[in-house]
């Protein structure tokens, strides 16, 4: 991925927030009387969409080509329907994602800020947090 394609993705993200994209999705759903699904049914979903990720990983970067029949799909289609069953599980359970994200992202930042060779040939002490 080029420099410039980061910089486009950090742009897009930054026009869609994802309490926006949690708002969008609970709009969409809430029009309808069946609602979310339960918690076991979306982690159900959640693992058959990943399976058809990992199908078109496989395809274009492992050694299972794809089938003359078998539909086009690409990758960001498949991080999109999981994108967006973890949206619906995030709203159907109360959970803000952003507060989630932010949690993730303190440990990391803590836990593993060692753990990896930075590109900038920092290191952290470690007795910073």
């Amino acid at each position: 991925m080029t420099e410039q394609d980061r910089k486009a993705i950090l742009d897009t993200l930054r026009s869609k927030p994802l309490a926006d994209m949690q708002h969008e999705v609970e709009q969409y759903i809430s029009q309808f009387k069946e609602g979310y699904f339960s918690p076991l049914s979306m982690l159900a979903r959640l693992l058959e969409e990943a399976g058809e990720l990992a199908r078109e990983v496989n395809h274009l970067y492992g050694e299972k080509p794809k089938k003359a029949t078998e539909a086009d799909n690409s990758i960001e289609n498949e991080l999109g329907d999981l994108l967006f069953i973890i949206i619906c599980f995030a709203n159907s359970l109360g959970i803000d994602l952003t507060k989630a994200h932010d949690e993730v992202m303190h440990k990391f930042n803590t836990r593993d800020k060692n753990r990896w060779t930075r590109i900038d040939g920092k290191q952290s002490s470690e007795g910073e947090a």
